[in-house]
């Protein structure tokens, strides 16, 4: 039990922010290439599983950032946009192994939290990140009800655009 730690094993509070930061650096590189493989990812079905990602990563940033602030820490620089594939397929494939990275490093870590309030976001965050790389796993397979059934039986057509608003 969390509240049974000996006194070595708490993280400290220089810990704490250092955490809280780092996971905030990891998430907005995440939420970064998401972005960049919104802007690739054209399919309809993808497309709108990116940007509900995106929408929710945006939550997961402002939870980190007020956590991160609350506790006097300063925030991360920007992350630099990482490389991406020059396919669909292959921007899709690459998040997958990023997300299950980002899954398998701050699942664990968020486990051995001892401040109970930083500990339960970082776990509800992790958990949503679980079910996106599910998602991501569903788009590289091709499936088209990523957010849900599609209510007529015909497939979109066409695709989405990778610049919004052109005028």
């Amino acid at each position: 039990m969390y509240h049974l730690q000996r006194e070595a094993e708490r993280v400290t509070h220089t810990e704490l922010v250092g955490l809280l930061r780092e996971a905030l650096a990891d998430k907005e590189a995440l939420r970064r290439r998401h972005e960049l493989g919104a802007r690739a990812v054209g399919r309809y079905d993808s497309n709108n599983a990116y940007q509900y990602i995106i929408a929710r990563e945006d939550v997961h940033l402002a939870w980190l950032r007020d956590a991160l602030l609350a506790e006097g820490g300063d925030l991360p620089p920007a992350p630099p946009d990482p490389p991406m594939p020059g396919t669909e397929q292959g921007i899709i494939l690459a998040d997958i192994a990023e997300q299950a990275r980002f899954v398998d490093r701050w699942g664990s870590r968020a486990v051995g939290m001892t401040h109970a309030r930083h500990r339960l976001m970082l776990e509800q965050l992790v958990g949503e990140c679980r079910e996106h790389l599910r998602m991501f796993e569903h788009a590289a397979a091709g499936r088209g009800d990523l957010l849900g059934r599609r209510t007529t039986p015909s497939p979109p057509t066409g695709r989405v655009l990778g610049a919004r608003w052109v005028g």
